[in-house]
C-alpha cells in the first residue's frame, strides 16, 4: 500500500480536525509540538526528531508512518508515529503520539491512535506494541492506552535508568480487524 494514497486515511471529525500523513511543511510545526509538550526529556525530543525527519527522507523505506491531526487553519494539533516491527509477524510499533496542550483531552489522540489502527489493519497487522515510561509524566498516556485496548505484558525495571521502568503495552487486533 503506497502512502501516497493518503487521501483514504484523512479522517475528518467533527471538531474539523483531519487526519493525514505528515507533509515536508509540517517539519517544523512537529519539532515545535514535541519541543512544548514537556513529556519528552532531551534525548526523546532528539529521536522524535530524527524519527520525523527519516519519515520525510526515506518514505519508500517504509520504516516509520506519521501522522497528523491538523485543524482547518492548518495548525498541528497532534501527531501519531508507528511503524513496521523488523523481523516480526505483522507486528508494528506506536512509537510517538504527542498532542498540542491546548487540545488535550478534546479526542485527537483517539483520532490520531484510530487513523493509526485503520493503516495498520489494512496492512494485516496482528498486533500493536507501545514501549513507554514508568515514571510520573507518562501516567496519563499509559491510562490513555489502556483505556483504548492496550494492555500490559512485561516490565522491564530500571530499563532506562535506576526508578525508571520500561513498561510494554500490547494490543492484539481481532480477526475482524484484520
Amino acid at each position: 500500500m503506497q502512502l501516497a494514497d493518503y487521501e483514504e486515511y484523512r479522517i475528518k471529525s467533527q471538531s474539523n480536525i483531519i487526519i493525514r500523513p505528515i507533509l515536508a511543511c509540517d517539519k517544523e510545526k512537529l519539532f515545535h509540538l514535541v519541543k512544548q509538550r514537556g513529556t519528552f526529556n532531551e534525548k526523546e525530543i532528539e529521536i522524535a526528531i530524527e524519527v520525523i525527519e527519516d519519515t520525510l527522507t526515506f518514505p519508500e523505506k517504509k520504516e516509520y508512518y506519521t501522522f497528523c491531526a491538523l485543524e482547518d487553519n492548518g495548525d498541528i494539533a497532534g501527531f501519531i508515529c508507528f511503524g513496521p516491527i523488523p523481523m516480526t509477524d505483522r507486528c508494528y510499533d506506536l512509537y510517538w503520539i504527542a498532542v498540542d496542550e491546548k487540545f488535550s483531552r478534546n479526542g485527537i489522540g483517539k483520532k490520531l491512535l484510530e487513523a493509526m489502527e485503520n493503516f495498520v489493519v489494512k496492512e494485516k497487522a496482528r498486533r500493536i506494541y507501545i514501549d513507554t515510561s514508568s515514571t510520573a509524566p507518562y501516567t496519563p498516556a499509559r491510562t490513555f492506552y489502556e483505556n483504548h485496548g492496550f494492555r500490559l505484558v512485561t516490565v522491564l525495571l530500571d530499563f532506562y535508568r535506576l526508578g525508571d521502568d520500561k513498561i510494554i503495552l500490547m494490543k492484539e487486533l481481532t480477526s475482524n480487524e484484520m
